[in-house]
């Protein structure tokens, strides 16, 4: 006889609560039943998957062992919560992840009392969970912080500059570090285990510490030498050395699949009196699902797919996606000039530079989460002759600012920047939004700012960067695909600060800066079918600014509008300070911006964010006929 199916576990857990009323011996079924929903979620919705799948049983251990949300829970980045917020009150919405009034594929402030931070860029949760543990400190409240980090996100200098300054917080923060490459570990296995257990233990730490004491009683040469023995052998059996001289008691490597193995050794770290402590665990990115653990990126991010082949849904083919563009366009110029060199900041394949490093290994660097560096790394190369390319997302490329204000604006320094994902992204929201780069470059003295309108402008303006010696030039394209335009098969040098007609008209102008031309265009095919002939224009340039162009449309116009993917203080900012510097809007011409609101955006669709701003055919139309006062029956009559 078959024993009937039991009732899910993960059906009795709707928060942390439930959860620790389990017994231990059931975990790893709840673990299992975890894996399978977060699968299942992102096979309906997309996102990111493989770090997830690596950490469910670190999660589920986690909230077991802490009293979350009173213990505060921090995951830097956020690629890898959807476990978590599967246990803490969302499971009912998972499958709206990523969507127009869903959740957020990141944690957020906003969404539920268990993400104490929000996060999508990398590096920042020691910095954050020490914030939160010395709060608690200072105000004689209970409560732990833990954070929990990446072996990757431990490659950016913020997140050592945290650690540098954690023992302010003392055994209220806990850095757990989730090591999914092996690039730290040594071999994991029982033996770790048990030494992470024995050194984890309350009495472990009473006696190291009274040892500790007794050591700094004794001649200074002694107690360095019995420190540096200490140090040593628990270097030797265990390592975590550089974590030990940063100012932290260290624990493992230790299996974080392996439930039995982390759930004493996180009890013994809740408990201790000793801190701050950092854990490294192991996991293997993608767990528990073969395709993810087949891929060579563990599925890091996914379509939609299907649960039992793992074959993700494909998009019907259609233009090259942009980043490939810039990636094959800088391979060629590479081809032709030896100068040429590329860096990314730990994004090879969403920057393109990927396809570059294939050609050009040796001109190829990828400096991981460091975006500083690869902006002042950039700087050195330019000073040295050399003609380097920074390739960085936009929203990315803000960590580094101060480096390029300092290091390349004020020197003059012949950078070159490629700026990824500009404008709106999408599922991913308001975090990787690429919506200042416009505003917080166009300010800087010696900066030269392009956007293309499209893939064969992309060509043409890798070409002119290559081409420019005399400061900082940038170029920014958005993600996804092109609009389908030939690429030409010699680029072209483009004139610094020249713009182009790409339509003609007499009452209406369109000053167009990017990939929204596309839509400037249809706006003025719905304009012209109301009477209202219409001019559009590509900038090109949002500095410098083509002034003679600018000049012309606004003198010859009633109407003229500017549109930007970018916010407030971008393109229209720069020609309404020319116009009203030359006296341009004297004579009764209707001058518009139009460009990204000041708010931040939630995650949907593009062209749902898009239509939300204004930014489409519509919103133009609109802008220009509110500008007209226009009465559609009159103007029809007046046509009659």
């Amino acid at each position: 006889m078959t024993d009937l199916p039991s009732t899910p576990l993960l059906d009795t857990v709707s928060t942390p609560a439930d959860l620790r009323k389990l017994a231990p011996e059931q975990l790893r079924q709840l673990a299992d039943e975890l894996r399978t929903e977060t699968i299942s979620a992102v096979g309906t919705t997309g996102g990111h998957l493989g770090s997830g799948l690596g950490v469910v049983e670190l999660t589920t251990a986690i909230h077991y062992v802490f009293d979350t949300p009173r213990d505060r829970l921090i995951w830097d980045v956020g690629h890898q919560c959807y476990p978590h917020k599967i246990l803490t009150g969302r499971r009912d919405r998972i499958r709206t992840l990523r969507q127009g009034g869903g959740l957020s594929g990141f944690t957020k402030r906003s969404e539920s009392e268990y993400d104490p931070f929000g996060a999508a860029h990398s590096s920042t949760s020691i910095s954050a969970a020490l914030g939160f543990a010395v709060a608690n400190k200072l105000a004689d409240q209970p409560g732990k912080a833990i954070a929990v980090i990446g072996d990757g996100a431990m490659s950016a200098g913020m997140a050592y500059e945290a650690m540098n300054n954690a023992q302010a917080a003392g055994n209220r923060l806990v850095v757990i570090l989730n090591d999914n490459d092996m690039s730290i570990a040594p071999p994991v296995g029982g033996l770790s285990a048990y030494l992470s257990r024995i050194v984890s233990s309350r009495e472990f730490l009473s006696v190291r510490e009274l040892m500790k004491r007794v050591a700094r009683r004794l001649p200074r040469p002694i107690h360095n030498a019995a420190r540096k023995t200490d140090e040593f052998a628990r270097g030797m059996t265990m390592g975590g050395t550089l974590f030990e001289e940063l100012g932290f008691y260290y624990v493992g490597p230790i299996d974080g699949h392996n439930l039995e193995h982390l759930i004493p050794v996180l009890e013994n770290v809740r408990d201790a009196e000793e801190g701050p402590i950092l854990v490294h665990v192991v996991t293997k990115k993608g767990k528990g699902y073969a395709p993810a653990e087949a891929a060579s990126d563990k599925y890091h991010g996914v379509q939609k797919f299907d649960v039992i082949t793992g074959a993700q849904a494909k998009a019907p083919p259609g233009p090259p996606a942009y980043q490939n563009v810039f990636g094959d366009a800088l391979a060629d110029e590479a081809d032709r000039d030896a100068r040429v060199c590329a860096i990314t900041a730990a994004m090879p394949s969403g920057t393109g530079i990927d396809r570059f490093a294939k050609r050009h290994p040796d001109r190829a660097f990828d400096v991981g989460i460091a975006e500083q560096h690869a902006v002042t790394f950039a700087a050195g190369l330019a000073a040295q002759g050399m003609r380097p390319f920074c390739a960085i997302y936009s929203t990315f490329l803000q960590r580094a600012y101060d480096q390029v204000v300092h290091d390349v604006a004020i020197q003059n320094l012949p950078v070159r920047f490629a700026i990824d994902r500009a404008g709106l992204v999408g599922a991913d929201g308001a975090t990787h939004a690429g919506s200042f780069d416009i505003t917080y470059l166009a300010s800087l003295p010696n900066f030269v700012v392009m956007a293309a309108a499209d893939e064969a402008e992309l060509v043409h303006m890798t070409h002119t960067c290559v081409e420019h010696d005399a400061g900082p030039i940038a170029v920014r394209y958005p993600r996804g695909n092109g609009v389908g335009v030939p690429l030409p098969g010699t680029p072209e040098k483009l004139e610094i600060g020249k713009g182009r007609i790409v339509r003609e008209g007499k009452t209406v102008a369109i000053l167009s800066l990017g990939t929204r031309l596309a839509e400037a265009m249809k706006a003025a095919d719905q304009l012209d079918a109301k009477g209202l002939s219409t001019t559009v224009a590509d900038l090109r340039f949002a500095k410098p600014l083509d002034e003679a162009l600018i000049r012309k449309l606004l003198a010859s116009h009633q109407v003229a509008v500017t549109i930007e993917e970018g916010a407030i203080g971008g393109l229209g900012a720069h020609v309404l300070t020319m116009a009203s510097d030359e006296g341009l809007i004297d004579g009764g011409l209707k001058l518009r911006t139009l460009r990204l609101p000041d708010a931040f955006q939630d995650q949907d669709t593009p062209q749902a964010q898009y239509a939300e701003a204004g930014l489409d055919a519509d919103g133009i139309v609109r802008t220009v006929l509110k500008a007209l006062r226009w009465n559609e029956a009159e103007a029809v009559g007046a046509r009659a």
